[in-house]
């Protein structure tokens, strides 16, 4: 794979379609290019994402989000979300998000704790350090 630079662009062939033209600022210390296998068994950067050991392919209810925290679920170089416009702007520009809660969604799945979308009607109730 060649080396990218400032001169490359989202069109060159050397690009593997889930990659960005990253400034060289963030081009350092990633991680490796190629495809690798993490430590739960599942092959980041290939792009199938259809692993069976994947557990997006085990999802339920039950399914606690934390299961895919970490780098070692983020092909470095190659990850859809970097086709984002948030990332993009980002990684090829360095315009930071406006919203820096939303880095965290997930196009079909809510990843949200059940405790954290429960809302109660006593302020207190949730904030049990600030009863008297």
């Amino acid at each position: 794979m060649a080396h990218m630079n400032k001169e490359t662009n989202k069109d060159d062939p050397n690009l593997d379609p889930f990659e960005i033209n990253f400034l060289p600022e963030f081009e350092h210390g990633r991680g490796p290019r190629d495809v690798f296998v993490n430590e739960h068994g599942v092959v980041i950067g290939d792009h199938m994402y259809e692993s069976e050991d994947s557990p997006l392919q085990q999802w339920t209810a039950d399914t606690d989000p934390a299961v895919m925290m970490g780098d070692e679920w983020v092909h470095p170089y190659k990850d859809i979300g970097f086709q984002t416009a948030e990332n993009r702007d980002y990684f090829e520009k360095g315009i930071l998000p406006t919203d820096p809660g939303a880095t965290f969604l997930h196009p079909d799945k809510d990843v949200a704790y059940p405790a954290s979308t429960i809302s109660t009607n006593n302020e207190n109730d949730s904030h049990p350090e600030q009863k008297g």
